[in-house]
């Protein structure tokens, strides 16, 4: 193991009352597999164990990350390295084979055969969090957690998550079995779940990973790469939003430069700042990028500049297109 110094002075957080002792920060995987334009899964790989060797256990990813690849790069990556982790799998979303995306599956049937699939190319015998990536319309949500439960019984599952889901859902899975951690997107600017959702993730003892830290990359001033870059379709990079955002994001590279720090450190550190119990989930696909995002652990916000951030930062449009924002449990109130 590395003795790194971040390694030996890090603080862990607790995902929930039920769940593991993280690193302050986890690593989401799914750029490695071409979301955000092209990738080298060489340097994935080097990014993945940099992580590792830098003290970071929680990694993030998805069975239908490239139709399984993004499995396959975590699996290659932890090879010989695998209790020195934890793996959050988000499942249930179809895929055809040119990559289009057929709705969610989560009968306890198709639960129990996606863990078979992901158990396998990720090259281990558990999963520690396993979680549906969105609710589906056609499940009850208490068959679905039913159906992991059974694997945590069975020994191939260690942990049950959630990802996007509203306060009722929240409070239904949790009722079938501890829930550790939802999944949820967070960050300067998407704040939405502080309203109703923190609350509730308090009161029942669950924790929360947060990913779109830095707004895909908006917050870093990163722009859509050409139309294999899903951002290139997303309100805020497009129209009148995109270039008021803009300006947003040049007070915010301002106000970073100020204090020594790049953007992207000054987006993560203010959602350590605002959530000192949650874990922020930043998708880094090269080790420079990790580095970067490593840097804001070193680099504590105070609550005036947490203030001062806030005052400067007024993101216009939805972080999905309507149609997406319309699927999201987490968006009804």
């Amino acid at each position: 193991m590395s003795t790194h110094d971040t390694k030996t002075t890090q603080r862990t957080v607790k995902l929930g009352s039920t769940g593991p002792e993280v690193f302050p920060l986890g690593l989401g995987c799914m750029g490695m597999s071409g979301m955000y334009g092209a990738t080298d899964d060489a340097e994935s790989v080097r990014a993945i164990q940099t992580a590792i060797d830098r003290g970071v256990t929680l990694l993030d990813t998805g069975d239908f990350y490239g139709m399984g690849h993004n499995e396959l790069i975590v699996g290659r990556a932890i090879a010989g390295r695998r209790e020195q982790v934890q793996i959050s799998v988000k499942f249930g979303a179809l895929r055809g084979p040119d990559g289009s995306w057929g709705g969610m599956d989560t009968r306890p049937a198709a639960v129990k055969n996606f863990l078979a699939y992901s158990l396998e190319r990720l090259g281990v015998d558990v999963i520690d969090i396993y979680r549906p990536a969105r609710l589906d319309p056609a499940v009850p949500i208490e068959d679905t957690i039913g159906a992991i439960a059974d694997l945590v019984k069975a020994g191939y599952v260690r942990h049950i998550g959630l990802s996007e889901v509203g306060v009722e859902t929240i409070r239904r899975a949790h009722s079938v079995h501890p829930i550790v951690d939802l999944q949820i997107e967070y960050s300067l600017a998407s704040r939405s779940p502080e309203a109703e959702i923190f609350p509730v993730l308090a009161e029942l003892g669950i924790s929360a990973t947060l990913y779109g830290v830095l707004s895909r990359g908006l917050l870093t001033g990163s722009k859509p790469k050409g139309p294999g870059d899903f951002r290139a379709y997303l309100p805020r990079f497009t129209g009148a939003n995109k270039e008021k955002n803009e300006d947003a994001v040049d007070a915010l590279q301002r106000f970073a430069h100020e204090r020594g720090m790049t953007p992207g450190q000054l987006a993560i550190a203010w959602v350590l700042a605002r959530q000192p119990a949650f874990i922020p989930v930043v998708g880094a696909k090269t080790v420079a990028q990790l580095e970067d995002a490593l840097g804001a652990l070193a680099r504590p916000l105070s609550k005036e500049d947490v203030a001062a951030v806030e005052s400067l930062v007024n993101i216009s449009g939805e972080r999905y297109g309507a149609d997406q924002m319309k699927h999201l449990d987490s968006e009804r109130q």
